[in-house]
């Protein structure tokens, strides 16, 4: 830092970081800056301008320079701040879980319509609260959709799987900060393998905590109906052959193993899919998010007798982003 930037107030910290992003090119640079500035300052955006002549201290200036080079250097604004938001949720973040983006917010909302739906269909209430409702969250990574659902319908029960045990950790810190913990069982598992085998997902629990050790969602037998309502997974879905496309804040700094979905990219969802058929009750709703290109792979993947009422929502950009089905 400069011996200029040492006596710094807000409006001169901000202009001089948001300089430095926009020369580097940094995608969205203006509200990088902010976010950084309110992360060192322990401020709120509306503080930011409404006091741009207060004085920044001479450390508060060199942390905040410091993140800014290591934003130029490519790290991702969420993994310096350690924190992203989601459904209105601020939800930690760490180089061990994705990134929660704003599309998969598409998938909380066909969720919730589908279950408004059938309770009209049903000809019950619309005050959907979610009890007795069964749910499974694939791939949770930091526990966004999940703990989404969890306050949308405070009177579920929810499963929430993944197979990286340092993701299961951060969500269920999150689960915690979010005082939805005793009502997400979180499991590490590939898909929805954990909540078929008792005895593995019960040893996969007490990697993650004793609390969460809570009845399973499993199969005694082979004769045992399937319990569950509703399914949502944002699985992996990139191709290993799209890796050099990706922005280097995504290639570099977020997990391979919650990115990649194989050399395509789809290949995880024929499994999902045929999991689900065994594990949603008649009636049960499956909601996936899609990678750009997935649709055309996927859809046919439903063209079964299991499935009914399928369809796909686009996201803001017109990309069929989710793709929703209910077992028949």
């Amino acid at each position: 830092m400069s011996k200029s930037e040492s006596h710094l107030d807000v409006r001169t910290a901000l202009k001089q970081g948001l300089a430095q992003l926009r020369e580097a090119h940094v995608p969205s640079f203006t509200l990088a800056a902010e976010l950084l500035l309110l992360h060192v300052l322990g401020r709120e955006r509306t503080w930011l301008y409404a006091h741009p002549e207060e004085q920044v201290s001479t450390t508060d200036a060199d942390l905040f320079f410091k993140l800014i080079a290591r934003r130029v250097a490519g790290e991702p604004t969420q993994h310096l701040t350690g924190t992203q938001e989601f459904w209105g949720l601020e939800l930690e973040v760490t180089p061990d879980v994705l990134i929660p983006r704003p599309e998969t917010e598409h998938v909380i909302e066909v969720a919730l319509d589908r279950l408004a739906l059938r309770e009209l269909r049903a000809g019950r209430k619309q005050t959907l609260t979610g009890e007795g409702l069964q749910i499974a969250d694939i791939g949770t990574g930091s526990g966004c959709i999940a703990i989404a659902l969890a306050k949308e319908l405070p009177g579920a029960t929810i499963y929430a799987t993944d197979i990286s045990p340092a993701a299961l950790t951060v969500a269920s810190r999150n689960a915690t900060r979010h005082s939805v913990s005793d009502r997400i069982h979180f499991l590490e598992s590939n898909l929805l393998d954990g909540l078929t085998h008792r005895a593995s997902a019960s040893a996969d629990i007490s990697a993650v905590g004793a609390q969460h050790a809570a009845p399973l969602l499993g199969k005694d037998s082979e004769h045992q109906s399937p319990r569950l309502h509703l399914i949502v997974s944002n699985p992996p879905y990139i191709g290993r052959h799209d890796a050099e496309t990706l922005m280097r804040e995504v290639r570099d700094h977020e997990p391979e193993i919650a990115l990649y979905g194989g050399e395509e990219g789809y290949e995880l969802y024929a499994d999902l899919i045929a999991q689900s058929t065994v594990h949603l009750k008649p009636g049960g709703i499956l909601v996936l998010e899609l990678g750009y290109n997935s649709f055309p792979a996927v859809q046919p993947l439903l063209d079964a007798p299991d499935w009914t009422n399928i369809a796909v929502t686009n996201d803001l950009a017109g990309i069929p982003r989710v793709l929703a089905a209910e077992r028949s």
